[in-house]
């Protein structure tokens, strides 16, 4: 888990296209998806995190984001995960 505000944009931009990060999350509402998420867009910096993959995120206490990771979200509301 790497903050957003704790990684340059170059190093970030790196680890984006060496497919390293795959998916972000807002740390004030423990909600992740993916990079191109149009809800991931909008959040502050501030409270953007990134992760490699799924269950690290789900380690920390994210939940899948309801929009851009649809199946993931009902699997969690449902109790699946």
């Amino acid at each position: 888990m790497i903050r957003h505000m704790e990684i340059s944009r170059r190093e970030l931009h790196r680890q984006i296209k060496e497919g390293t990060l795959r998916l972000a999350g807002n740390s004030r509402l423990k909600i992740y998806g993916t990079l191109r998420c149009a809800s991931g867009k909008r959040m502050k910096k501030e409270n953007r995190m990134f992760f490699i993959n799924e269950p690290e995120a789900l380690a920390e206490g994210y939940r899948p984001c309801g929009h851009c990771m649809k199946t993931a979200y009902q699997h969690w509301k449902h109790g699946i995960i």
